[in-house]
């Protein structure tokens, strides 16, 4: 999905947050649907693949479901972050939301019962994890992206457990600053790869850079900290294959605020060699192109246990196998700008604006 564009305002309120019962609706049948472009896609998403539209901010206009998109299986909750939001005060800076949505279900027993209902909370983000952007699931938590304010040595990783104030968990390369972290991902050995892009100082809410666009593989047990990769022009979002043997990262430079050259800049998904040596941290070789988004940019991915990559883009959710061939397309009218994967192959779809559930073929998740 396209990043970046008009700034939309903070809902007034006298809390740190909002608190609305929402029920589900069914998907308008124009507004979602499948294309197939291999005939194994019908296995990922079934014979009759589910739609169901959570959440609609359409009358606010507000971009809530913007990034961050992590689904807590253990509570079944959601946690998205929104767009930079226009404070209603001229005086104040503009503000990233965390919305945290915890669903009801048809059946406390039946992982594929649809969502019947959801309990939706607006949450500022406490002062020192300012301007989340993505996140993930994380211990009995959330981990967040920070961007980071004009303050030059704001922003970082936060690990923030559920109803408790986030901890830092690394904020800067040996004393310089991060640019604008984007996204993160954990390994099976409890490392973080995440990665680092000047989108914040695109959009006025970070100073100057310190450090290239990096990405960057950390391990909290130990501290150690170094940069995997480096030379893409604005990295966004990365994803570990189920092996843990490959690590995809985007480059979405097209979607970069001002761009002059959007229709011949990067909208790439890079594939890397994971190379683990004993005793050693690992290292990314062998980059190669993965996949070129078909409409806009690559703004997140993740991947099904079978290897299949999914893309949220301007025209939805794009989809690849592990051979980079292109399999099918979710196609969301207004796009998808984060993702998620629920319970047995249950797909959250951010659209900005809108929430979706997408139930794919649960038997292929539960098989793999």
């Amino acid at each position: 999905m396209k990043d970046g564009g008009k700034r939309s305002t903070v809902p007034d309120q006298n809390d740190d947050s909002i608190k609305n019962s929402r029920s589900n609706t069914q998907a308008d049948p124009g507004s979602i649907a499948i294309k197939s472009f291999h005939t194994s896609f019908t296995s990922i998403v079934g014979e009759k693949p589910t739609f169901s539209l959570l959440i609609s901010a359409d009358s606010s206009r507000n971009p809530f479901f913007y990034k961050g998109c992590a689904y807590i299986p253990e509570t079944d909750e959601l946690y998205a972050t929104s767009d930079l939001l226009q404070s209603s005060s001229s005086s104040r800076l503009p503000v990233i939301l965390i919305s945290k949505l915890a669903f009801r279900r048809a059946s406390d027993t039946d992982s594929l019962s649809p969502v019947t209902g959801i309990e939706w909370m607006k949450l500022r983000p406490p002062p020192n994890m300012p301007m989340p952007s993505g996140a993930i699931p994380y211990k009995k938590g959330v981990l967040y992206c920070s961007q980071g304010t004009l303050e030059p040595n704001s922003g970082g990783l936060f690990y923030m457990p559920l109803g408790k104030r986030p901890v830092p968990v690394v904020t800067n390369y040996f004393g310089k600053a991060f640019n604008s972290v984007q996204s993160v991902v954990e390994d099976r050995d409890g490392a973080l790869w995440f990665t680092d892009s000047c989108a914040g100082l695109e959009q006025d809410i970070r100073p100057g850079p310190q450090l290239p666009n990096h990405v960057y593989w950390f391990q909290p047990a130990t501290g150690q900290l170094r940069v995997v990769a480096d030379g893409l022009k604005r990295p966004g979002g990365v994803a570990l294959s189920p092996n843990q043997e490959t690590l995809y990262v985007t480059d979405t430079e097209a979607a970069k605020l001002g761009s002059t050259a959007a229709s011949t800049s990067s909208a790439t998904i890079y594939a890397y060699d994971i190379i683990r040596r004993f005793g050693a941290a690992p290292m990314l070789m062998n980059q190669r192109v993965f996949a070129f988004a078909f409409s806009g940019v690559p703004a997140a991915v993740t991947c099904d246990p079978a290897g299949n990559i999914y893309a949220a883009c301007a025209d939805g959710v794009e989809v690849w196998n592990p051979e980079g061939m292109a399999l099918g397309l979710i196609q969301l009218l207004g796009g998808c700008s984060s993702l998620s994967f629920g319970l047995d192959g249950e797909l959250f779809v951010c659209g900005g604006q809108t929430l979706w559930r997408v139930q794919l073929n649960e038997t292929a998740f539960r098989d793999s």
